[in-house]
């Protein structure tokens, strides 16, 4: 059941992004804030997406009073302006393609940043539907460590009848796949199982995947750097291997 799928040729790139994900105050409280207005609730007792943000938050240090406020947020309450999601379909170097997905306060600036970056580093915005169809959206919850050696059947097979679709080691760890609308229950079941879950999000996952030559590849890493040192990105997709 579990196996290298094709979601492991992007790994490479994928762990790039994720290595250069920031544990700044303003993500980690972004995360809490969508986590609780699209996961399901301010509960996290309800809300496995936002145990786990929270979990995020704390390791972090974030302040208590912090993470309620951006609790607060995300069910619409405090004085802040309210968080919206974007999301960027871009070109990039050696035919490959981007999807960059935004948590903002202020659409206009993040725009622009977004444009910016993407010009100054070999990249261009792509209109609208002209990237997603190459991906797929899934959940993703992710384990660290991979899972437990003494009862990995029977794990894999509470997974996927909590609506798992694919179980993927990824060097030392494992994501588990499942369509969007079976997230909370695939994270829910994961928590049971007393897995160490890591993180509970959306991804998008290529189709098929572009392979990228030295030249291309050190070229594609200049618009992803660009951008993941923008607060306001969250999360940078690629389909290039």
């Amino acid at each position: 059941m579990s196996r290298h799928s094709k979601w492991s040729k992007v790994k490479q790139f994928k762990g790039a992004i994720d290595a250069k994900r920031s544990a700044s105050f303003t993500r980690l409280s972004r995360e809490v804030t969508l986590a609780a207005k699209e996961g399901g609730g301010g509960d996290p007792a309800m809300n496995a997406r936002l145990r786990v943000a929270i979990d995020r938050a704390k390791k972090a240090s974030m302040p208590k009073d912090s993470i309620e406020r951006a609790i607060a947020r995300g069910m619409g309450g405090g004085s802040e302006v309210q968080l919206e999601s974007l999301t960027y379909e871009c070109y990039a170097p050696g035919g490959t393609a981007l999807i960059v997905e935004c948590v903002t306060d202020n659409r206009n600036r993040t725009a622009n940043d977004v444009k910016h970056l993407l010009s100054k580093n070999g990249a261009t915005l792509a209109s609208v539907g002209s990237v997603t169809y190459l991906f797929d959206r899934t959940g993703e919850v992710h384990i660290p460590g991979g899972l437990p050696a003494d009862r990995r059947e029977e794990t894999e097979l509470a997974l996927i009848d909590a609506g798992a679709d694919d179980i993927a080691d990824e060097g030392s760890d494992v994501v588990i796949r499942c369509a969007p609308s079976d997230l909370a229950s695939v994270a829910d079941a994961a928590t049971k199982l007393e897995l160490p879950v890591d993180s509970v999000e959306m991804g998008w996952v290529p189709k098929t995947s572009v392979e990228t030559d030295e030249a291309n590849g050190t070229a594609l890493e200049a618009p992803i750097d660009a951008l993941e040192e923008l607060d306001d990105v969250q999360h940078i997709s690629t389909n290039a291997a």
